[in-house]
């Protein structure tokens, strides 16, 4: 622990009678703590390890030595040589966010409500966020909804609100789940001249199960056709139902777009706040969860993290998912570098040694040994689970054999710019699994779609889905080269919108996107009344003026448009092939950078 740090540390309750991984046989009955391998259970029961995979064989199961069981085979293995079995689960620091931490009564203070705004796509809620942040976030999405989850606060009368934002669009059921698992109030926006509708419904679902209060804000109070009372019965029937008609809701109305109402909406969230007298112990190691996470081209890994007990502070070591490291440095919504972050509070980290997971939680330590260690454990208990995947099919031929008859399991590796994103696009593809066909995404991540993608792709008869990343040309030359498919997409509406055409035999093939070259930027030239043009070399194919082009900046793109001007030294040329270098400019694009990736495509019939 460091140096006058009274912080304590986050210690289990409750009597722990195994250590982690020890496995016993009492009574008959085979008691175990995790998951394992056949090498390892076969020592366990005393059977050899051959009996255990002819069984599993001759049961259509095929399992390597050291591939890890799940419980189903666990206890079919058990059953079959004569053992009863029972699993326990061991909380330790471990799998921390399982630990029940009991804080002291006088070790408690008071903590900011952490709220949650949900609501149908295109009933106002990134608008109201708008109007509660005075910022400007619309203009920015693309595809018109929020496709990212941030975290930030607000200061009303000396009092700290902190705000989760989560998209309102059907795709992203799984991160409104996990927005309201860490929340204390949610704010459930509806339409006044629109209604209740499925994702209204999902939305409440969500709070209920989490067993947060609900604050309704009728919202687009000004607008033609506005019926309040016509929300208010709709929400009745959802046992949502408003103090004046004597529930337990409050209603606020409000024009998020002309900042009506916009003040009493956040009175009511501090008067319920202080009706929930919401408390957290800042004397203790931080725990809290991951909000949304990233690979920065400059920083590295950076993840926003809700602190939800305990402080945060620089250089604090901290393990988060299967990550872990020392915190570099810590930030606030403005971008304010802050040495501490008490509970309730919503920072950017960065010094991770990998982009953790959005949902995932974080615990402080007081060691980087410790850290290491515990961060170790947790990857290789993951990878362990991940390395069991079924043999799938090709997104072209799905339909034809769901035609024929069979049942599929289509394997599906997901890369993305952003870890929400990820587990948006994840939960969307595995909701549309049917009897005929399972939709298994074996693997996510944020970043470029790497050489390990491939060979995971390959070994598991996987597709793999790009999400506002682009492959480089080596890594498209590998696929090829193992027959790997790679669709790539930028809405998330289209990719869903793919699979099932897909699922249905209704995959348009008419037109498909051809790089015609790359290039990469080597300088920058500023020239007045021009803008910034890209010094270049053609690494590969050719690039031409006037064509479609996106720009690729560590396997994210940042920008797709096309090329304004094309010169080779003073002169303008149609093109410029391979291995040699030009100047190039983009159309209403200066933020060009060096080492970034010019990438030329247009779209062609397919034969």
């Amino acid at each position: 622990m460091a140096k006058n740090d009274n912080r304590r540390a986050n210690i289990p309750t409750g009597n722990v009678n195994q250590k982690r991984g020890q496995s016993q046989i009492s009574n008959g009955t085979f008691v175990y703590s995790k998951n394992m391998s056949i090498a390892e259970l076969s020592k366990q029961l005393n059977v050899p390890v051959s009996e255990i995979t002819k069984f599993l064989f001759l049961n259509g199961k095929m399992f390597t030595i050291n591939q890890l069981l799940d419980d189903e085979n666990i206890g079919l293995i058990c059953l079959q040589f004569g053992y009863d079995f029972r699993k326990e689960k061991i909380v330790d620091e471990e799998n921390f966010e399982d630990l029940e931490i009991v804080d002291k009564k006088e070790d408690l203070k008071p903590r900011p409500p952490v709220v949650t705004i949900m609501g149908h796509v295109d009933h106002g809620k990134t608008t109201l966020i708008d109007a509660i942040r005075n910022s400007n976030l619309v203009a920015s999405e693309v595809g018109g909804i929020s496709q990212a989850i941030g975290a930030y606060q607000k200061e009303i009368n000396g009092q700290k609100i902190t705000f989760i934002d989560t998209p309102g669009h059907e795709a992203f059921t799984a991160m409104r789940s996990r927005g309201a698992s860490v929340t204390d109030i949610v704010v459930l926006v509806v339409a006044a001249d629109d209604g209740v509708m499925p994702q209204t419904v999902e939305a409440i679902d969500h709070a209920k199960a989490a067993k947060v209060p609900i604050i309704v804000a009728i919202n687009k109070i000004d607008k033609e056709g506005a019926n309040i009372d016509k929300i208010k019965n709709e929400l009745a029937k959802f046992d949502i139902i408003s103090e004046e008609w004597g529930g337990s809701n409050i209603f606020v109305n409000i024009s998020a777009k002309k900042n009506i109402g916009i003040d009493r909406l956040l009175d009511a969230i501090l008067l319920v706040a202080e009706m929930l007298e919401l408390k957290a112990n800042p004397n203790r190691y931080a725990i809290g969860t991951v909000i949304e996470a990233k690979l920065d081209k400059g920083e590295g890994p950076k993840a926003t993290l809700l602190v939800q007990n305990g402080t945060l502070t620089f250089q604090d070591y901290v393990v988060v998912g299967t990550a872990y490291g020392k915190i570099r440095r810590m930030t606030n919504e403005f971008q304010k570098i802050i040495k501490s972050a008490t509970p309730s509070t919503p920072v950017a980290v960065i010094g991770l040694s990998e982009v953790p997971n959005a949902g995932d939680h974080f615990m402080a330590f007081p060691t980087e040994k410790q850290a290491r260690e515990i961060a170790l454990k947790r990857k290789l208990t993951k990878i362990a689970e991940e390395r069991a995947s079924s043999s799938g099919a090709s997104l072209d031929d799905l339909y034809n054999r769901i035609h024929e008859g069979e049942i599929q399991d289509l394997n599906i590796i997901l890369k993305t710019d952003t870890t929400g994103s990820a587990e948006a696009i994840k939960a969307s593809l595995e909701k549309l699994s049917n009897d005929q066909i399972h939709i298994n995404v074996i693997h996510t991540s944020a970043g470029v779609i790497t050489e390990s993608d491939i060979m995971l792709a390959s070994a598991s008869k996987a597709i793999i889905y790009g999400f506002n990343v682009r492959p480089s040309a080596q890594i498209k030359a590998k696929a090829d080269l193992e027959k790997i498919e790679i669709r790539l997409h930028r809405i998330i509406y289209d990719l869903i919108e793919e699979m099932q055409d897909a699922m249905k035999g209704m995959l348009k093939k008419e037109e498909v996107e051809v790089t015609t070259g790359q290039a990469e930027v080597r300088t920058l030239i500023k020239i007045s009344r021009v803008g910034t043009v890209a010094g270049s070399y053609v690494t590969s194919g050719i690039i031409k003026m006037g064509e479609k082009v996106r720009i690729i900046r560590d396997g994210i793109i940042v920008y797709d448009g096309k090329i304004a001007s094309l010169k080779r030294y003073k002169d303008d040329v149609k093109e410029v092939k391979e291995g040699f270098e030009c100047g190039i400019t983009i159309e209403n694009f200066n933020d060009i950078k060096e080492l970034d990736i010019i990438e030329g495509y247009e779209m062609k019939v397919k034969e």
